[in-house]
């Protein structure tokens, strides 16, 4: 399939999101204050910018693990089926977990992956998006904590991608089609 062209418009700037990575890690670090040690378990691939930035402000002792789920692909639209492409290494049962999620969309991913984890048995189960695109929700679910709430637009930057494309932009950008804005 040949690649459409398109162009990126800055939406959200580096430094309004370590602005707000800074706001959100005053409060998480108040939820867990009281943590001998908090596992932070990034969703492959996407929150990994994300998930670095985050911890970096995190004055607590915390141990990081990933898993990666699935719902896109390369495409720009959901499958709706979620698949866990890889694992935590380690145990979660009796842990408090933050679970750092990139983008919350239908809310597909995020409702299976925390199903998951809470079988497992964590002391507390929370969950931070980066992004919010509520109007896009199929799926009753809301992070605990949320960046920014985003219209329904694509985007990517900051380690979401196009088609394994853009994660290193340092801001978030809307996706704009060339061929669209010719119409």
């Amino acid at each position: 399939m040949p690649e459409r062209p398109y162009v990126i418009d800055e939406m959200i700037s580096a430094k309004a999101i370590a602005a707000r990575i800074e706001d959100l890690s005053h409060q998480i670090r108040s939820e867990f204050a009281e943590t001998d040690k908090l596992v932070v378990v990034g969703l492959l691939r996407g929150s990994f910018v994300f998930i670095a930035d985050l911890v970096r402000e995190l004055d607590l002792a915390i141990e990081v693990d990933f898993l990666e789920a699935s719902s896109y692909g390369d495409d720009m639209e959901s499958s709706r089926e979620v698949r866990i492409l890889k694992d935590l290494r380690g145990a979660i049962e009796g842990r408090d977990v933050l679970v750092v999620e990139d983008i919350v969309d239908t809310g597909f991913t995020l409702t299976h992956v925390i199903k998951l984890l809470k079988s497992r048995k964590p002391a507390r189960l929370r969950t931070i998006a980066l992004l919010d695109k509520p109007t896009r929700r199929e799926v009753d679910i809301r992070a605990d904590w949320i960046g920014f709430e985003i219209p329904d637009e694509f985007v990517v930057g900051y380690g979401i991608d196009f088609a394994q494309r853009n994660r290193n932009l340092p801001f978030i950008g809307k996706v704009r089609f060339t061929d669209e804005a010719a119409k």
